[in-house]
């Protein structure tokens, strides 16, 4: 056997073991399949705790290049104000996507708000307890002209509430070692407000309120499965 034949021999075996076991490796939607069919208009309750629909104030929109990219990228979109009996105001804005490979990925607000013409002020995470567990979010502040925007989002791989970036990225990546293709959802709570930590505090008690209102079902929807275990207020560690 010459060194030539060899080699072509060995180099014919490695291509052979790549494609197998990108083949093996390949995502399949076994995790989306597993998911029973559900609506978030019916999901979410017009009213709760303390919180009704204002349907006088609309939630900040895309414009229409930006939602043509929306549209891409998810199944289903929520858009709702909520007020409470003393005025204060919170929207709520809820993306699902069913297909969570590279190709089609979460749309984040911080894309999002930038795009649509926002100077992005503040950028940091936070660990909001709630009694179904710590759930990891993202804080921002966002402003347009006089409108300043404090906002909480968190989003949901799977069935794993993660941060956004590299943690999002690595639950993507083990979702695809697994050979299964997650589902995605993103979940942005903002008001408008220049007073951002008493905003953050309405926001973090409208969301607890919602948690409560939801069955188990439908919260994990929203927050997973695998949040960790804890109680008490969040810490706050963003970045401003």
């Amino acid at each position: 056997m010459n060194r030539r034949f060899l080699s072509s021999l060995l180099l014919g075996v490695a291509m052979a073991v790549a494609s197998a076991l990108s083949i093996a490796l390949m995502p399949s939607p076994k995790a989306v399949a597993a998911q029973a069919a559900f609506s978030l208009e019916a999901m979410i309750p017009a009213r709760f705790g303390a919180w009704r629909i204002d349907p006088h104030i609309i939630p900040l929109t895309p414009n229409p290049e930006q939602q043509g990219v929306l549209e891409k990228i998810y199944d289903q979109t929520l858009s709702r104000t909520y007020v409470d009996a003393a005025g204060r105001r919170v929207m709520l804005s809820i993306a699902y996507g069913g297909d969570q490979s590279k190709a089609l990925q979460l749309h984040l607000p911080e894309v999002c708000y930038v795009a649509q013409g926002f100077e992005l002020l503040r950028d940091g995470s936070d660990r909001l307890a709630t009694r179904f567990g710590v759930l990891p979010v993202q804080r921002l502040v966002a402003r347009q002209q006089e409108r300043n925007e404090p906002i909480t989002y968190w989003i949901t791989i799977g069935e794993h509430a993660t941060r956004s970036g590299i943690e999002q990225k690595l639950r993507r990546l083990a979702y695809g070692l697994s050979g299964e293709i997650p589902d995605g959802m993103l979940v942005r709570v903002s008001s408008i407000s220049n007073d951002e930590p008493a905003a953050w505090r309405v926001q973090d008690r409208f969301i607890a309120e919602l948690l409560a209102a939801l069955g188990a079902p439908d919260r994990t929807r929203l927050i997973g499965s695998g949040i960790g275990a804890g109680s008490g207020s969040g810490n706050r560690s963003g970045r401003g």
